[in-house]
């Protein structure tokens, strides 16, 4: 069985994260969403919240694809989390050339720690490159629109937890 590893804060999930996880699922017979637990970066949405709107997306996401998926928090290495869940394999998206040097980095860096697992870089389709957690929150706080970065799903939630309703 293959195994993928997706990982990332997901706060919130948008449609950028969900092309990558469509796609990333053609590849793998399970692909495990690891829900990084990452303090440093303050997420807006709690690990419960982010964990529940993944899981919730994934279910429409694994009817369509046929691919297992689970939702994983994490708060280790991302490799000592791939051996957790039995990873052969990290999935990561990019969208720019920013991304790409960061993430050469971090392969650089996983590989010096276990070389027997791959990285894969998938690219975002064009409409969804610009798409980052961080700029859906600051359009939702200023009233934007977000409905063409994010499900109505996570809108919904996103303007509640905004709104100070959770």
């Amino acid at each position: 069985m293959r195994i993928g590893l997706y990982p990332g804060t997901f706060d919130p999930i948008t449609l950028g994260h969900i092309d990558i996880i469509r796609r990333a699922s053609l590849l793998v017979d399970r692909l495990v969403i690891g829900v990084a637990i990452n303090s440093d970066k303050s997420p807006l949405f709690n690990l419960e919240d982010r964990v529940s709107m993944l899981e919730e997306e994934c279910n429409y996401l694994s009817k369509q694809a046929g691919t297992e998926f689970v939702v994983h928090p994490f708060e280790n290495l991302l490799i000592d989390c791939a051996h957790d869940v039995g990873a052969q394999v990290i999935v990561r998206g990019l969208r720019a050339v920013a991304d790409f040097e960061y993430e050469f980095q971090m392969v650089g860096m996983n590989r010096s720690l276990d070389n027997s697992i791959e990285t894969v870089f998938l690219m975002a389709e064009a409409k969804h490159q610009a798409i980052a957690s961080k700029l859906v929150k600051e359009i939702a706080r200023l009233n934007g629109d977000i409905s063409k970065f994010v499900t109505p799903h996570v809108a919904q939630r996103l303007l509640n937890k905004l709104k100070g309703s959770n």
